[in-house]
């Protein structure tokens, strides 16, 4: 695995994936390789604009890609259920879901559409629903995967049930922490109910160390300490997003990729390197609590795996 590449990745062809927030970034990069081996791709992001660039890169590279773009707001559970009635009207089935968007440490309280916090909202409550709504064509699918993007930060994470929405107490990395943190129980938890369910999927965390993306300009910004002492070493401790995306896209394609993994660089810290298994921390493992944010993320979207699964 130490020298797992893109090169690795096994011929794609006849599988349908979808990619949140693949305008740019590690998003970006996990659909060009997923189209470069053959895969029909599904952009998804907020900027129609930004999709359509991305799309005329991606051809420009491949110019047989099949990939088309798709608008979808993670912040919005309508715009949710829209993209998922749009791509159940078209598409029986979906072998690879990657719930890559997200968006960072953002210095003052926002809230989505629906009134959650934002990092929380468009991190974790959107991709629970979005992978809930797609389920049936998830199950289509034989051994379909789920890719969650988690990150480095979720070791900071708690899951504060008395205050989900940060309303009583707002701190950008806490939140931020909190919203990944949860985004890996969600992934293990996943896994858990599909064994138990005979849902057929494999849910599978990645995250990407320190790559080199927009992310932490469009969050916390320039302004921070973490942000200039981060410059200063990035060289050091940083690599490009094409490699950041590479635990992810392992997680996506590699027959080694175990169900119910995490998966994250190989270097110092897990911050730069080939992809290899990466460290969960305890909170991760919490069962009860994974149970509790399960059915707390159902009441809060409206959404129910189970529900959805009677009806197939």
């Amino acid at each position: 695995m130490t020298d797992w590449s893109t090169a690795d990745i096994p011929s794609l062809s006849g599988k349908t994936a979808v990619v949140t927030g693949a305008t740019g970034g590690l998003g970006y990069e996990t659909a060009l390789a997923l189209a470069g081996a053959g895969a029909i791709v599904i952009l998804t992001g907020r900027n129609d604009a930004k999709g359509l660039r991305a799309i005329e890169r991606i051809c420009a590279q491949f110019p047989n890609a099949l990939i088309a773009y798709e608008h979808l707001d993670l912040a919005s559970l309508s715009s949710v259920a829209d993209f998922a009635r749009r791509f159940a009207a078209s598409n029986d089935q979906l072998d690879l879901l990657v719930n890559n968007a997200g968006v960072m440490a953002l210095p003052k309280r926002q809230q989505t559409e629906d009134g959650f916090e934002q990092q929380f909202g468009t991190n974790y409550l959107g991709h629970y629903a979005l992978t809930a709504r797609l389920l049936q064509q998830l199950r289509r699918a034989k051994a379909a995967r789920v890719v969650n993007l988690s990150s480095l930060a979720h070791r900071s994470g708690a899951i504060n049930f008395d205050d989900l929405q940060s309303t009583r107490s707002y701190r950008p990395w806490r939140a931020y922490c909190q919203s990944k943190l949860a985004m890996l129980m969600f992934s293990l938890e996943l896994q858990r109910r599909s064994d138990s369910a005979g849902w057929g999927l494999r849910s599978i965390a990645a995250h990407p160390g320190y790559a080199r993306t927009d992310l932490i300009p469009n969050g916390p910004g320039t302004s921070t300490l973490q942000w200039r002492v981060g410059r200063l070493l990035q060289p050091l401790i940083s690599q490009s997003a094409a490699e950041g995306a590479l635990p992810t896209l392992f997680a996506a394609t590699s027959a080694g990729a175990e169900p119910g993994s995490y998966y994250g660089p190989n270097g110092f810290y897990e911050l730069k390197g080939a992809p290899a298994p990466a460290r969960i921390m305890p909170q991760a493992k919490d069962f009860a609590s994974a149970a509790m944010l399960w059915d707390v993320s159902a009441t809060l979207t409206g959404v129910s795996f189970d529900e959805i699964a009677a009806a197939a």
